[in-house]
């Protein structure tokens, strides 16, 4: 049996996704987290074979975690669930140390045939841009300047980035994320500078041009 830990901040997300691992044969659900601290703490009291994990949750990201496993459990492959626009937080999760990545619009079945893959040692992209992930993956620094150089969008910067291009204000980041709103201002800030923009606007549009949010 694959023992899998869910990890996700919404009760509705985990209780779906228990259900998914019922119906597979080969699977047991064998741990829940809903923050990124109780990821790392079930991570050092249990013993499992693939972690769901998602990319924005409270008290550590889901990249932020995938950072501190690599000390912590460096072969526990670990799956990225997301909402967000997948070649951006693909590129920068495989990047990060995780064996997979995974939309939420993603069917059951694939799901299933991701934790499978990932369990067996390999990596996992859904859809047609993994032709597209595998090569930016050999590439040294990316070619978009929110991804190049010395000025490259940190994990963080470039998720604040993307939720202001969603449409969520300084304030509800704030609370996604389990930052205060001036610390979530400070990433917006070190943005603009970075990206040579001016305003929330133009990180916004930047977002939209480069693909960045759908």
């Amino acid at each position: 049996m694959i023992r899998v830990l869910v990890a996700d901040d919404h009760a509705v997300v985990r209780r779906g996704l228990a259900h998914i691992l019922e119906e597979a044969p080969d699977m047991t659900l064998a741990g829940e987290a809903s923050s990124g601290r109780q990821v790392l703490r079930a991570v050092r009291q249990g013993d499992y074979d693939v972690l769901v994990l998602d990319i924005a949750m409270p008290e550590g990201g889901g990249l932020e975690v995938l950072h501190q496993l690599r000390t912590l459990q460096p072969k526990l492959p670990v799956l990225m669930l997301s909402v967000y626009a997948e070649s951006q937080y693909a590129l920068r999760a495989l990047k990060a140390g995780a064996a997979g990545y995974l939309t939420k619009a993603s069917a059951p079945d694939e799901l299933v045939a991701a934790i499978r893959r990932v369990a067996r040692g390999k990596r996992y992209v859904s859809g047609p841009l993994g032709e597209e992930i595998v090569a930016a993956l050999r590439q040294k620094t990316g070619q978009e300047p929110h991804a190049a150089g010395a000025d490259a969008l940190s994990d963080r910067e470039c998720q604040v980035v993307c939720l202001l291009a969603s449409g969520k204000t300084l304030t509800e980041i704030a609370a996604d994320l389990s930052l205060s709103a001036k610390t979530v201002g400070t990433y917006r800030a070190r943005a603009l500078k970075k990206l040579r923009l001016k305003s929330t606007a133009d990180l916004i549009r930047y977002a939209l041009d480069h693909g960045l949010v759908e």
